[in-house]
């Protein structure tokens, strides 16, 4: 199975900041997602799905029931692009 690169955009590192001073007890899973997510993205713990609408493109992953990471999957280079991490309503917002 292919290692994927994770690219953490300036937004995705900033935001993730003030998500994990926010939720501290979450920190933990985060990493362990990440790990995970580079080994393997299609991982059923990941809950990966394509996005509709404006997020068309781009794909989430489950860091809990409440909580998503958004990114975007590019197979043919083996990277993944993170570019969000939220509530639902925070990250599919306008």
């Amino acid at each position: 199975m292919p290692h994927f690169t994770l690219v953490w955009t300036e937004t995705f590192s900033r935001t993730a900041r003030k998500f994990l001073r926010r939720h501290p007890d979450l920190t933990g899973l985060f990493e362990d997602i990440l790990k995970q997510l580079e080994a393997d993205p299609h991982a059923s713990r990941l809950r990966l799905h394509r996005l509709k609408g404006q997020h068309k493109d781009k794909h989430a992953i489950s860091l809990t029931y409440a909580y998503r990471i958004i990114l975007i999957i590019v197979l043919t280079e083996h990277e993944i692009t993170l570019l969000d991490i939220g509530s639902h309503d925070e990250v599919y917002r306008d």
